[in-house]
């Protein structure tokens, strides 16, 4: 099951990272949030912890417990962003449930160390 969990949030983080680095969309939102200097690296992040991941599920599970732990930490920064912004819950629940989804693969990778 959690490696169904860290596939899925790979997915997740391929697509939200390519669309960070490459939608107009996105690039609109980080200019809203005040972060339009961190897009970029915002995008870039997503998809090396997506590819950490996945090499978490394949291959080692410390760079599957790095991956997470870093979009842990991705993802309370975007929610402390969405609440400074007094965003709604809906705008503001994909990353505070993905927060817990990362802690919680965290701690998963790190039991097979």
């Amino acid at each position: 099951m959690t490696n169904l969990i860290a596939l899925f949030s790979a997915a997740s983080f391929l697509f939200y990272g390519l669309n960070c680095l490459l939608s107009i969309k996105m690039k609109e939102e980080f200019e809203r949030f005040g972060l339009s200097a961190q897009r970029k690296l915002t995008g870039v992040l997503q998809l090396l912890g997506a590819v950490g991941l996945i090499v978490g599920v394949t291959v080692s599970p410390l760079i599957g417990t790095m991956a997470a732990a870093g979009l842990s930490v991705l993802m309370l920064l975007g929610f402390g962003v969405r609440l400074r912004l007094r965003d709604g819950l809906i705008a503001t629940l994909p990353s505070f449930l993905f927060m817990f989804v990362e802690a919680y693969l965290s701690y998963r990778f790190y039991l097979l160390l």
